[in-house]
């Protein structure tokens, strides 16, 4: 475990769910001192804003919100605030997932099975320099990052895009589901079907479900 630092940690939490916000500003006020949380946000464009204004040194990220994710707020924050440091924090412990938030930029990713004193000597080491991932996280990165033989294959930058929840829809969508149908494997309306194919046909630069299908192909997707 890393000691305490002498001057607090600014720390800015990004989670769709504020119950789970609530929780984790509760549980770093209560025990850990040198961790101060100085901003929350729920959404990709009102993390956006408020991390541009606060600065804060590190920031707590969710790897899946409705609007774009981790991914999202990485790409549009990490080249112009690089002293900024970002840890993911989610309950997904998919090796896409973890793959695209570190490839984004995130410093680490820890599951939210974490302790509250576990999670703030993630934060702490991160300011430090250290990067910090879930003990059967660290191998995802490795595999991914090594070249030494039988490594994972590199990711693709495009594929990497997509949230889970997009790539959900476009393998349905290659296999030939129609929307409804779409909507009803997973659980979501027809017009939420329509705007993750939007989202995926803007990301990917192509025309229409049929190009969709090849690309999805192509990437063995289907």
């Amino acid at each position: 475990m890393s000691e305490p630092t002498d001057t607090p940690i600014r720390v800015f939490l990004v989670d769709d769910h504020g119950l789970f916000r609530s929780g984790v500003r509760a549980e770093l006020d209560r025990h850990v001192p040198d961790v101060t949380v100085v901003g929350e946000a729920g959404s990709v464009d009102e993390a956006v804003a408020a991390i541009r204004h606060v600065r804060p040194d590190v920031v707590l990220l969710d790897v899946h919100m409705p609007d774009g994710g981790g991914a999202e707020v990485l790409r549009q924050l990490r080249p112009e605030l690089p002293d900024v440091v970002f840890l993911a924090l989610s309950v997904s412990d998919a090796a896409e997932d973890v793959i695209a938030v570190i490839r984004a930029g995130a410093r680490g990713y820890v599951t939210k099975t974490i302790s509250g004193r576990e999670l703030a000597d993630a934060v702490r080491r991160v300011r430090s320099g250290d990067a910090v991932f879930s003990p059967r996280l660290a191998g995802f990165v490795l595999d991914v990052f090594s070249d030494r033989p039988g490594a994972a294959p590199p990711g693709d930058p495009e594929l990497d895009l997509l949230t889970r929840r997009e790539r959900d829809v476009l393998r349905l969508l290659a296999r030939g589901y129609a929307y409804k149908e779409i909507a009803g494997e997973l659980f979501i309306s027809v017009k939420t079907v329509e705007t993750h194919v939007s989202s995926v046909l803007r990301k990917t630069q192509l025309s229409n479900r049929y190009e969709l299908s090849r690309w999805a192909s192509d990437r063995r997707l289907v």
